[in-house]
Parts: C-alpha cells; structure tokens; sequence
C-alpha cells in the first residue's frame, strides 16, 4: 500500500480537503489530484467518503455537502471544516463518533479506510469515550438502495442519460421518465440525483430510495444550457402556490412521517409528538393517507381536511355497521 493511501497519509488529506476545495470551488477533479499528490481514482474515493461524513445528528448543517458537476467538485457546505484542523478531544470524540457510525452504514464502498483512520484518532488522543453525544447513522438509505445508488452515480460520471422508474408521494404516483442526470447530492442523510427532467421540461430532484427501477441508456446526458442547479443553501423544498399546507400533530408511532414526507416547522411536543407542516398537492390522496394513520396522527388545520377527514370517516363507519357479525 503507497503512503498516500495509508491511514497515515489519507486522514491528513482527508482534514485538508475541504478547506482546499472550499478556496477553489468548480475545480477540476484532475486538477485536485494532482495538488495532493493523488490519482484522480483515489481523489474520488476521498470525495466518495467525505459526501457521507460531518457532526453526529440528522439535522440541517450536519453533513459536509459537495456538488458534482462533469469532472469537477464544488463544497457546498463544509460542516465547520473551513479550515485545517487540529483537533481538540471533543472534535475528536465527534469525528471518531461519526466515523464509526460511517464503518457501519451499508454501502460504504472502502470500509477497512474508514477504520484504519479510527485507529489514527485513537491513537493520536486516545479512547476518546463520547459524553453527551446524540448519534445516528450518516445516511438513512435502506442496503436494497445500494444498486440503485450504484447505476445512478454511473449515469452521472459518464455522463449518460438515465431512464428512471419513479415514485413521487405527495401525488401517490409511479412515473417512468427519461432524464439527464447534472450531480448528485447528499443533504440532511439523504440522497438525490439532480437532473433534467424531460418529463417535466425543468431541473428536478429524484430521492434515491424513491427510485423504484434505473437504466443507464447509450445516449449521452444534455441537459439544456439554462438548466441551473438547486440552490439548496435555505434546504432543499421551497412553497409550491399550488400546493396546500396541513398542520398535523404526530404521535410518536407516526413520527416516521416526517421522516419519509418533505414537511416544514417540526415542533417538538410532550410526550415524543410532534406539530409538522405537510405540504400536499391532492385533497383524496391527503385523506387516504391520514386515514391510514388512525389515531397516531391529529389534524389541526386546514378547517376544510379536517372535515373532509371527518367525512370520510365517518362514512367508513356506516358501511361497517352494515357488515356482517363475525
């Protein structure tokens, strides 16, 4: 193994990396390589590794974001990595926290890397035991996601147009269109591909574990000259006017709605419940959905779901009281 690919040489880099891409944004890939002394093929497997690294938590501001664009490399959000570092013992206690969780997360391509610059940490600063740290996963994929990750990040560094199988939820539909992919992105543990959607005629963001199937077709990727990425400094959903907003009030069985659905405002209640914003785009679709969750979830706003919710319901009732005693 040459230096450079040592957990000697590559947690250096790694620390250095994204202060040296901050102050060079759009640099090409090659380029980097080259300044560290690195083939552009390991220089990617850095990239690979700090797209799902930052501070331990799923909130905003936890995940260092880059944006790939062609052969180059933009820091969108550096996760407080402005500058080399010299860590004191809680940063170090947070990354060697984060990193483990990164050893554990399925699809990790270098795994054996990630612990070899544990075992750097530690043995720099010692067992550093965390105190008061809330952990979780960097990225919350499924492993049955891994294929799908695998064919899109193909599409986008050959840059090749894809053909996608997708489901979008706030309109309960499965689509197939056909898109040519810009860059992809990890922002908040999630994962999205960025593309030219034909379908849409616009810029559109796919979540990777709504990909139900993807192809990597012949044809090379052109999206059009106007196509501009996502700002995604503000998070990634903006208020659609054609969409309606409902405040809902999750029991903590149904917490994983905000996890799944793109809502705004969480506020954190009693007893593990949650008030969230629910943007959705179709009234008997909303309903449907709402009704599914029972109990677990309470309708505050709008007046009009509310009794639309009610109605439905209500009607549900009638027609079990017509059904045969078992």
């Amino acid at each position: 193994m040459s230096a450079s690919n040592s957990s000697a040489g590559r947690l250096p880099r790694l620390l250095a990396l994204v202060p040296y891409l901050l102050a060079r944004p759009g640099i090409p890939i090659d380029e980097a390589a080259a300044d560290f002394e690195v083939t552009p093929r390991q220089l990617r497997k850095d990239l690979e590794l700090l797209w799902m690294c930052g501070l331990p938590g799923y909130g905003p501001g936890d995940l260092i974001d880059l944006s790939f664009e062609g052969e180059t490399v933009t820091v969108t959000f550096d996760a407080g990595m402005s500058r080399p570092l010299r860590l004191t013992a809680a940063e170090a206690t947070a990354l060697l926290v984060a990193l483990r969780a990164l050893a554990e997360t399925p699809g990790v391509a270098d795994k054996a890397a990630v612990r070899r610059a544990v075992a750097k940490i530690e043995a720099a600063v010692g067992q550093a035991q965390p105190a008061g740290v809330a952990v979780g996963l960097a990225v919350r994929e499924a492993p049955e996601t891994a294929p799908i990750r695998d064919a899109v990040s193909d599409g986008v560094l050959r840059g090749r147009a894809l053909r996608l199988r997708y489901y979008t939820p706030s309109r309960d539909e499965v689509t197939d269109r056909v898109v040519d992919p810009m860059r992809m992105l990890l922002v908040e543990g999630r994962s999205y591909l960025e593309a030219w959607c034909r379908l849409a005629d616009g810029v559109r963001l796919f979540r990777l574990d709504r990909i139900d199937g993807v192809e990597v077709l012949d044809e090379p990727a052109s999206p059009p000259p106007h196509a501009e990425p996502t700002d995604t400094s503000e998070g990634l959903f903006r208020p659609d006017p054609s969409q309606r907003t409902a405040v809902l009030v999750l029991e903590p069985d149904a917490r994983w709605v905000a996890e799944y659905y793109p809502v705004d405002g969480v506020t954190e209640l009693d007893e593990g419940r949650a008030r969230v914003l629910f943007r959705y785009a179709d009234t008997p679709w909303m309903v449907r959905l709402l009704l599914g969750l029972g109990g677990e979830v309470h309708v505050e706003q709008p007046a009009e779901l509310v009794e639309a919710v009610a109605r439905q319901a209500g009607a549900a009732l009638r027609r079990a009281d017509h059904l045969p005693a078992t």
